[in-house]
């Protein structure tokens, strides 16, 4: 495996990461905007009144994205297969 070949490795696993994370990452920074300007707004400053939204958010997220994380991971572990026969 030559030097460019690693890089762009490297480069499609940092890709996959952000493409996993991202959509759970995005729902979390809204839904605490959302409660922080809630929390504003009824000066309710609850520190952990956060965590249950947030927690339901990001479970309701996962099992949407589930099927496009199985697809993104099985098609890099796919290439990183082909990467490892040819040598």
């Amino acid at each position: 495996m030559t030097s460019p070949e690693a890089i762009e490795i490297a480069r499609a696993a940092l890709v996959l990461v952000l493409t996993i994370a991202g959509p759970m990452l995005i729902a979390a920074l809204i839904v605490g905007v959302v409660i922080g300007l809630l929390q504003a707004l009824t000066q309710v400053q609850e520190m952990t009144l956060t965590f249950v939204p947030k927690i339901l958010v990001l479970g309701v997220v996962m099992l949407l994205s589930l099927p496009m994380i199985g697809h993104a991971l099985g098609a890099f572990m796919d290439r990183i297969a082909d990467a490892i026969i040819t040598g």
